[in-house]
């Protein structure tokens, strides 16, 4: 009896599925340790802050114990507030005779002017000083928290995967030849062309999330799919099944915390906030925030970046289908002659 089961054992459950089984595993245990890893203390980090402030107050700023500012002295509050709107610090510090002043930008990600909230009003309540708070970019009414960008970015990377998985699934992973290769790719095209309006429109005209940048939210969405998509489909023309896995842990596991959505990069830990910048998810973030709160500063550097990536998918899946797998010849068998009379 024992016998008899372990042979079903060894009969039903191959090496390889074991091998995808414990794939599995090692994606899902990864998600679990990236998500809580990026998220389980969000701790300011040298968020930049142009100051308008004697000398003596930003250095004071810039050696707060563990280093939460980078405080960067500026002349006056035009250049404060250009630098915001320039995306090169996430608020000012405007020291005045009477009342200071907190500018934050929300539509940057709301975390972050809390956290800057919650590092002055301490450093002004010690001083006994009135201070005052502005929202400089606040966020749409119907764009909460500012996280409407970071989902409009999630769906369009996951349609532009799966939609090259389900192409995978339905006619294998590796296309027959260069002809279906661009079949593919042509279709990946039209796909991203609908998912980028439907995305655009969703967020704006339906729900007023991100209202009033139909064009350019409509291309780069269709970018985004486009990107994510053709690289998804470069990994599993090259490596099959392992290509959906180094495609859902690029995009999943390591793409989705690090994209400044819920947290962004001066929240994060190091590790996230290195590479979230370089990611599609946080790519895309990145870029709606920029097309809806600052006119389109970021748009271009992340426009380049999806580029390669989608160069590097139609090159790959192009090159794979080119090389190939050499057919296999079968020669039959010769028939023997069979003497007449026999």
């Amino acid at each position: 009896m024992k016998t008899g089961f372990l042979h079903e054992v060894r009969d039903g459950v191959t090496p390889r599925a074991g091998a995808l089984v414990l794939a599995v595993l090692a994606l899902q245990l990864g998600f679990i340790a990236s998500y809580i890893g990026a998220f389980h203390e969000p701790t300011p980090h040298r968020i930049p802050v142009a100051v308008v402030a004697p000398a003596a107050v930003v250095d004071r700023l810039n050696s707060l114990p563990g280093d939460p500012l980078e405080a960067r002295a500026v002349a006056d509050e035009d250049t404060a507030r250009r630098m915001i709107d320039d995306r090169e610090v996430y608020g000012a510090f405007l020291v005045a005779a009477q009342t200071d002043r907190l500018i934050i930008a929300s539509g940057a990600g709301a975390s972050v002017g809390q956290a800057l909230g919650q590092i002055f009003t301490p450093l002004e309540d010690a001083q006994r000083r009135e201070f005052t708070t502005e929202d400089a970019k606040p966020a749409l009414l119907g764009d909460a928290r500012g996280l409407s960008g970071f989902y409009l970015a999630l769906g369009w990377v996951v349609g532009g995967y799966l939609v090259a998985i389900a192409i995978s699934t339905s006619k294998g992973s590796r296309p027959a030849n260069p002809h279906r290769a661009v079949i593919r790719l042509g279709a990946l095209l039209v796909y991203a062309l609908l998912s980028g309006i439907g995305g655009a429109l969703i967020s704006g005209a339906v729900f007023g999330a991100l209202d009033g940048h139909l064009a350019q939210l409509w291309w780069f969405g269709a970018l985004l799919v486009f990107a994510s998509g053709c690289f998804t489909m470069a990994l599993q023309a090259a490596f099959g099944f392992i290509g959906t896995g180094l495609t859902v842990l690029l995009f999943v596991v390591l793409g989705n915390p690090s994209a400044g959505g819920a947290y962004p990069a001066p929240l994060l830990p190091p590790f996230w906030r290195a590479i979230g910048p370089w990611l599609p998810p946080g790519l895309g973030t990145e870029a709606i925030r920029g097309i809806v709160y600052f006119g389109g500063v970021g748009l271009a550097r992340s426009a380049v970046i999806l580029g390669g990536y989608g160069l590097f998918g139609v090159v790959g899946t192009l090159l794979v289908a080119l090389i190939g797998r050499p057919e296999k010849v079968v020669i039959p068998p010769r028939k023997t002659a069979v003497p007449a009379g026999r």
